[in-house]
């Protein structure tokens, strides 16, 4: 297990946070990196885009506004509403966005591969070099996990059970379903990676 850190992490530890898991709420702190919102807006925005690879219920974004406002992350000014109760309009504070920068900063990447999407979304907030870290990490999950499908697929030409239709057959198929996704995944991390080193360049 491979894991990007910095200095980021000090400030989880001695702020009394580092019990923030909630992968919803990190989700919400990078919503609101992108731009301030109200908990409708927010559940939109986590509907589409974000509910195209990774999902969570909207019953569940209220309770866990409170608890991220409750931990100093998030700040919210009252608006009028189209209903006859005022309507709160959250902000990320810096206390947030450090917190969402240790949360990419200290990503495994070997979680699921939707909440590894949920992460990229919000890399906007490290550093190019940072999220080059991030990327890196990522890609050498993938890479591993590739060899360890290459080492389970038969080497040299398929037996009679791999090409006749049964047990042997369906194996192979989900070995190569394996490789071909992983392979994929490898090169989406690298294309990704010299795509961020470029941008900084010519920053």
């Amino acid at each position: 297990m491979l894991t990007y850190i910095n200095s980021d992490t000090h400030f989880l530890k001695h702020n009394n946070v580092a019990s923030m898991r909630s992968t919803l709420g990190h989700a919400l702190l990078g919503l609101l990196a992108r731009e301030p919102g109200t908990g409708y807006d927010l559940a939109s925005r986590l509907s589409r885009p974000v509910g195209y690879f990774w999902t969570a219920g909207h019953s569940q974004i209220y309770p866990e506004l409170a608890r991220l406002a409750e931990a100093g992350f998030i700040r919210h000014t009252v608006i009028e509403g189209a209903g006859p109760r005022a309507t709160k309009r959250y902000r990320l504070t810096a206390a947030g966005r450090r917190a969402l920068r240790t949360w990419l900063l200290a990503t495994t990447p070997d979680v699921d591969d939707k909440e590894i999407l949920l992460r990229v979304y919000s890399l906007f907030v490290l550093r190019p070099v940072e999220a080059v870290g991030v990327m890196t990490s990522i890609r050498e999950h993938h890479e591993r996990t590739l060899e360890h499908y290459r080492c389970a697929q038969t080497t040299g030409e398929p037996s009679a059970a791999e090409v006749a239709f049964g047990p042997g057959y369906t194996a192979r198929a989900t070995l190569e379903w394996g490789v071909t996704f992983e392979q994929e995944r490898v090169r989406w991390c690298d294309s990704l990676i010299a795509e961020i080193t470029a941008l900084d360049r010519v920053r």
